[in-house]
């Protein structure tokens, strides 16, 4: 009788423990090809994250029962191949259009397109239209990934009530703490690591990177809870199956398509040669009356 009733929690231990492997090994491999592009740049970078925006948007199609292998579903890759060229291209006011224009395929879709293109174009800003392009990314990944894992570890070895039981019932308000934690610690890494001599004390940096990583990390888990409710009302359980652990791209970069954007907003406001983790109430205030002023 007591082995049988201590049989479930170990077999449950076992089943929240099984996808680590493969999900390790597929991070290796993301880490690996993330690197060389980011440090690249250029046409490689841009590469990976055209081919990133096309991938992205055959799952968003797969999950809204459109075909990628019909007219239309060519038509939709396309709007986002095209969107991701326009980006490189540096032709960032063109950008618009092909949300705007997406309309077409439906409001699921037009709305995924709007998610893809955005989140794809700030990435395009953030190495290749700023002073601190490689740090700008690694800022926003880094907080995405640490953000990712530590609410992984923390909620499997932690537990407790969980964050939103109706939406993704394996998600814990312990993970979404550890979570939030390992956003801010990755945030204060880089951008100590990223800092220079400049017109802007340590101190300072610290404190508003501190403040940008929580809120990054906020919206990194705002975008992962918003993927799993599409899925939950799709009825699947993951977006793809290209990557063992994780499942699909969307799966693996559905807090990137919240945080890309908002860091990319963040970066307009940054003082020239400045990360955007340095921007400071102030510094708002005068991106905004120009703003007002134009």
């Amino acid at each position: 009788m007591n082995d049988q009733g201590k049989q479930p929690a170990a077999s449950a231990s076992s089943s929240n423990w099984r996808d680590l492997r493969p999900r390790l090994i597929s991070a290796a491999v993301l880490i690996v090809v993330a690197a060389t592009a980011i440090g690249a740049g250029g046409v490689v970078y841009g590469a990976l994250i055209i081919l990133t925006m096309v991938g992205l948007a055959s799952e968003m199609a797969n999950l809204f029962g459109l075909s990628v292998k019909s007219w239309r579903g060519v038509l939709y890759l396309g709007w986002a191949l095209c969107a991701g060229i326009v980006a490189y291209a540096g032709r960032w006011t063109e950008i618009l259009a092909f949300p705007m224009s997406a309309f077409v395929f439906g409001p699921p879709l037009w709305i995924g397109t709007a998610a893809i293109v955005a989140a794809g174009t700030a990435l395009l800003w953030l190495r290749l239209g700023t002073e601190t392009g490689i740090w700008s990314v690694v800022f926003a990944i880094a907080v995405v990934v640490s953000s990712d894992s530590s609410a992984y570890m923390v909620g499997r070895l932690i537990g407790g009530p969980k964050l939103a039981p109706k939406i993704s019932p394996g998600k814990t308000r312990s993970g979404a703490v550890g979570g939030l934690l390992g956003a801010l610690l990755a945030g204060l890494v880089v951008a100590t690591l990223a800092q220079k001599n400049g017109d802007i004390s340590i101190q300072s940096v610290l404190v508003r990177s501190a403040i940008w990583s929580c809120m990054l990390g906020v919206a990194a888990q705002a975008g992962d809870l918003l993927e799993s409710a599409v899925k939950r009302r799709r009825g699947v359980k993951d977006s793809g199956t290209l990557l063992p652990g994780h499942g699909g791209l969307l799966d693996r970069f559905d807090a990137l398509l919240v945080v890309a954007p908002l860091a990319a907003l963040i970066s307009l406001a940054a003082r020239p040669g400045a990360g955007f983790w340095t921007v400071g109430l102030g510094d708002l205030v005068t991106a905004f009356r120009q703003l007002v002023g134009q």
